[in-house]
């Protein structure tokens, strides 16, 4: 599918997203890999959801953003629950969800102004 840009200035926004890759202000991504309205961290080195633990989340936490959504691929598939209530007890915003609406959901925060972080398991 194709995403239709809006008014998003020099932010990083998924700009399209299919079958085991993302698009990123039309370049296209087929690793796992963690944005910000500024910065793209590329080859995030997680496995699978079952895997992922809180050192992966070391670069997001430490910019302290409002919200940090997970894309777990095709299906919503939830990490361990310690990894999620250890992310909450920051006060930090935690949401899973399939990889499509992870792209949509951060596109419409970042249109806000939000401080979004989406961590992309492809």
């Amino acid at each position: 599918m194709k995403l239709h840009l809006a008014n998003f200035g020099q932010n990083n926004v998924f700009s399209g997203y299919g079958e085991g890759y993302v698009m990123i202000n039309k370049i296209r991504h087929e690793k796992n890999l963690i944005v910000f309205p500024d910065q793209l961290i590329e080859h995030w080195p997680v496995a699978s959801v079952s895997e992922l633990n809180l050192e992966h989340f070391d670069n997001v936490l430490s910019r302290k953003p409002e919200i940090i959504l997970l894309g777990t691929g095709t299906q919503i598939r939830f990490p361990d629950y310690s990894l999620i209530a250890r992310i909450t007890q920051t006060r930090i915003g935690f949401e899973v969800m399939d990889t499509q609406a992870a792209c949509r959901t951060y596109n419409i925060l970042v249109e806000e102004g939000r401080q979004v972080a989406a961590a992309i398991i492809l």
